[in-house]
């Protein structure tokens, strides 16, 4: 028994241990612009957590994760737009719309500290008030995913709209401003970025770990499963899909800043649909409901699309599209859930690979378990 729980438990932390592994030997071995993209698909990781998070766990498919993903960018690309300016100026773009004076919205982006707080509680807090609207009428399903995608047009038509607020279509630039005393779009700042990002992401996998555990998770599941007996139970699970749409929220805040500031820029184009759509493909083909299987979707998939992109621009679309039926039709739990299945056994024993007993053949060598086993031949005689 012991044996057999330590192969488990090796297998299942096998993905763990390549992501380490992973960590400490990329930045030595991958030139700048590669390390600066595993960076950016990491912390695309993190808001694949919440919707794994919000999908797998609860059973609630938002279409609008990019929502929040963009007010976490938004809030730090103001704040790096005023760090570099002297007291009275105003960022660049303010001159072309004849902007005279700071908004009243963006004077607290000068301070740090409102700032950390805002990259995750201000997205929290929208999704909390969204979430609390649309759960207390009992909305879920289709409708719900219908809502959330048309929140999200909501909100991408507003920013794109807004030239002498925040720019509008053309975003806030990051790479030029400094933080910490180095340019954004240093080497040097991109690597720390890159360490920063990977124990966000470790941070963020904890969180919902311990989220998903316990009564906490279990009435997670129960949603996700059968909501009207929670329910009949005395449950309420209008708090329960309120607050951990929040925790998702929040977590998209942290993923769109870690990502703007990796990117160089933040613009309406997060909160694009195919954007919030692709989000939701990363966690299915990592694995609904495995937590690691979307940090995996997240950095493979996006990894594969730069370097098909890079070579065959215009397959990447059918490519994605082939993955997805494949998931949904043979691998309905992701390749996590196909690798802890015994998924490379059945290949294996496919191409003629004797596969392994079921069983416990070590057992039949124990001399005690072969002393009970008489024993009880005897007793039955």
């Amino acid at each position: 028994m012991g044996q057999w729980l330590s192969k488990r438990t090796l297998r299942r932390a096998l993905p763990w241990v390549a992501i380490v592994i992973a960590a400490l030997v990329l930045p030595v071995v991958l030139p700048p612009f590669r390390l600066n993209l595993l960076g950016r698909f990491l912390s695309l990781g993190i808001v694949a957590l919440g919707i794994d998070l919000i999908w797998g766990f609860t059973g609630l498919l938002s279409l609008g994760q990019g929502i929040f993903f963009a007010l976490g960018g938004y809030a730090l690309g103001m704040h790096l737009q005023l760090n570099a300016l002297a007291p009275g100026e105003l960022p660049e773009f303010f001159s072309l719309y004849g902007v005279k004076a700071l908004p009243a919205f963006w004077q607290p982006f000068t301070s740090p500290v409102f700032t950390l707080l805002c990259i995750w509680v201000l997205p929290a807090l929208v999704a909390g008030v969204l979430g609390y609207l649309v759960f207390r009428n009992r909305i879920k399903g289709v409708y719900f995913s219908i809502l959330t995608q048309a929140a999200l047009l909501v909100f991408f038509n507003f920013f794109n709209g807004q030239q002498k607020l925040i720019n509008g279509t053309n975003g806030l630039k990051t790479d030029t401003a400094r933080l910490f005393g180095m340019l954004v779009g240093s080497d040097g700042a991109q690597r720390g970025l890159f360490w920063l990002t990977v124990l966000l992401v470790i941070g963020s996998w904890f969180l919902c770990r311990w989220l998903t555990r316990g009564r906490f998770g279990d009435a997670l599941i129960a949603i996700r499963d059968d909501e009207p007996r929670l329910r009949f139970t005395g449950y309420n699970p209008t708090a329960y899909k309120t607050l951990v749409f929040a925790v998702a929220g929040a977590l998209a805040g942290v993923s769109g800043a870690l990502y703007t500031v990796q990117s160089g820029i933040v613009s309406p184009q997060y909160m694009a649909v195919p954007f919030s759509i692709e989000m939701v493909i990363w966690v299915a083909v990592g694995g609904r409901g495995t937590l690691i299987g979307a940090v995996l979707g997240a950095v493979v998939i996006n990894f594969a699309k730069s370097l098909v992109s890079e070579a065959l621009p215009e397959t990447w679309l059918f490519i994605q599209g082939a993955l997805f039926l494949l998931v949904v039709t043979a691998l309905p739990d992701g390749l996590v859930g196909w690798w802890r299945a015994g998924g490379p056994a059945r290949v294996l024993a496919m191409l003629g690979w004797p596969p392994r007993a079921a069983t416990y053949p070590e057992l039949d060598l124990d001399p005690a378990v072969a002393a009970e086993r008489r024993q009880l031949e005897g007793g039955e005689a």
